[in-house]
């Protein structure tokens, strides 16, 4: 390890310890030749196993390079995609595995990119997912309705108070009309 202050080769370990969630190793470090201190942090390297059989580093950046090109003319900012990014290798690196299959990487950004931008990710999955024809994005949207639907739909509560009339009905199940209708003609807006 060079010394960032002196570049001299020869470094001390002081101290190391694993980082809580066992993906790191922090090194206190100590120059023979100018006697400065510095901090070193180990990664588990993640590979990424291609189609073809090759295999390459994971870099984050190449990995949201496409989510870039489905966020385009989208209200979403550079430090959306990097918490993605970051979501995306915090996923693939507590599956645990030091080689991850390229299509695992697409899997993972799926999600994320679902819960930041409706559109970019029918964008995004069009091309992961290889979509043929209108009908696959007509499935994908009704698949992002009903999961909005069912996000805006939540228990309340029943009153024990006497005299309620709300007391024994099982309120989870009733549904408001208003959102009944409007979820009819929702397009997503992102």
């Amino acid at each position: 390890m060079h010394c960032p202050y002196c570049r001299h080769t020869d470094t001390k370990v002081l101290d190391s310890r694993v980082s809580e969630d066992g993906t790191a190793i922090r090194r206190r470090r100590r120059c023979e030749s100018c006697d400065k201190r510095f901090t070193t942090v180990e990664l588990m390297q993640l590979t990424v196993l291609k189609r073809s059989g090759a295999t390459e580093p994971f870099t984050r950046d190449k990995a949201i390079a496409g989510v870039r090109k489905a966020c385009k003319g989208r209200p979403v900012s550079e430090d959306d995609l990097a918490c993605l990014g970051q979501t995306v290798e915090d996923t693939l690196r507590n599956e645990g595995a030091a080689e991850v299959p390229a299509h695992e990487i697409g899997l993972a950004i799926l999600g994320p990119l679902r819960a930041l931008d409706p559109v970019a990710y029918l964008r995004f999955a069009s091309v992961y997912k290889a979509f043929s024809s209108a009908d696959d994005f007509e499935d994908e949207i009704a698949l992002l309705r009903m999961e909005q639907a069912a996000s805006l739909v939540e228990p309340v509560e029943t009153s024990s108070v006497e005299g309620d009339s709300s007391v024994g009905r099982d309120s989870s199940v009733e549904r408001d009309s208003s959102v009944e209708r409007s979820r009819d003609h929702a397009v997503p807006t992102g």
